[in-house]
């Protein structure tokens, strides 16, 4: 399974080629008009770009199989990824900040508008076509770490049209100060993206359930077996990447002999595999008789 993975790199390399050019472009769109909100655009580039390079060495850790000091893979090597390009969106979103306030005070004329606009346009479409790539590829490959980086380009597009119309109005109008207020929205618009992509990072380095749906699908198969004498407890499941782990304990009557109970569980296994894929399901065989049985459901066994 991991080594199948391998391949999400290319996408990691599509996303930094987008962030190249982009740069360029919204450099020079900068640089041609002046404008603060292009310059906005710029930066937050710079970030697509240091999140794409995180990312391919990212999901080149991720897709390294198991070995002695990582016996349950590199899996979560994608939330890092995902963590540190939320936080380089906020560090992005207040260098904005900055330059706008800056800007309040000391405002500039804008020049060449329709050519910025024009190129900046040209870097949104670039944006907006990888960003739908990564989003997909993300969601069908169940990488946080795609689709963190689809979600920051999504920003960034809408952050662009964003700039795009408070430029354009500028023209039209020829009120200069909707140029930094207009930075200071995109500024608001990045922190929130960003604190949503840390947010699931560390959601998903505390080792948080797997969704309601899918815990209720695991329960749904453990239901079919319980009207034949058959019980379960201490259900835990954690996701880490694409890799799902479930674990449970199975209770069946004290005479069963080792290896009835032992195909019981193969069964069990087998299921809960076919219903959540890349799922590492491990089950634990007790007595219904035995006492200990039921109060073992603790995270940590009680030895005394």
């Amino acid at each position: 399974m991991h080594s199948s993975r391998a391949f999400l790199t290319r996408y990691a390399w599509l996303s930094i080629a987008a962030a190249l050019a982009t740069i360029g472009l919204k450099s020079t769109a900068y640089w041609l008009t002046g404008s603060v909100g292009l310059l906005s655009d710029a930066l937050e580039s710079f970030v697509n770009l240091a999140g794409a390079v995180i990312a391919l060495g990212m999901l080149s850790l991720a897709a390294r199989p198991p070995d002695a000091d990582h016996a349950y893979g590199h899996d979560k090597a994608e939330y890092f990824s995902s963590g540190v390009e939320g936080s380089l969106i906020l560090l992005a979103a207040a260098s904005i900040a900055v330059a706008a306030i800056r800007r309040f005070f000391f405002p500039v004329e804008l020049e060449q508008l329709g050519l910025g606009l024009g190129i900046s346009l040209a870097a949104s479409v670039i944006n907006l076509g990888i960003a739908l790539t990564l989003q997909r590829a993300g969601r069908r490959y169940e990488s946080v770490t795609l689709e963190a980086n689809a979600q920051h380009l999504l920003t960034d597009v809408w952050t662009s049209a964003g700039v795009l119309l408070a430029v354009g109005l500028v023209a039209l109008t020829g009120v200069h100060a909707l140029d930094p207020l207009i930075a200071l929205l995109v500024a608001a618009n990045i922190t929130r993206a960003g604190i949503g992509i840390v947010r699931r990072s560390a959601l998903g380095l505390m080792d948080t359930a797997l969704p309601p749906a899918e815990v209720d699908q695991v329960q749904a198969i453990m239901k079919r077996y319980t009207g034949e004498g058959i019980g379960y407890h201490a259900l835990r499941t954690r996701q880490a990447g694409a890799r799902r782990f479930v674990t449970l304990h199975v209770l069946v009557p004290g005479d069963w002999s080792v290896h009835r109970g032992h195909q019981l569980l193969e069964q069990i296994e087998a299921e809960i595999r076919a219903a959540l894929p890349n799922a590492s399901v491990l089950t634990h065989l007790e007595s219904r008789e035995d006492s200990s049985s039921w109060e073992d459901v603790g995270l940590d066994r009680d030895g005394g």
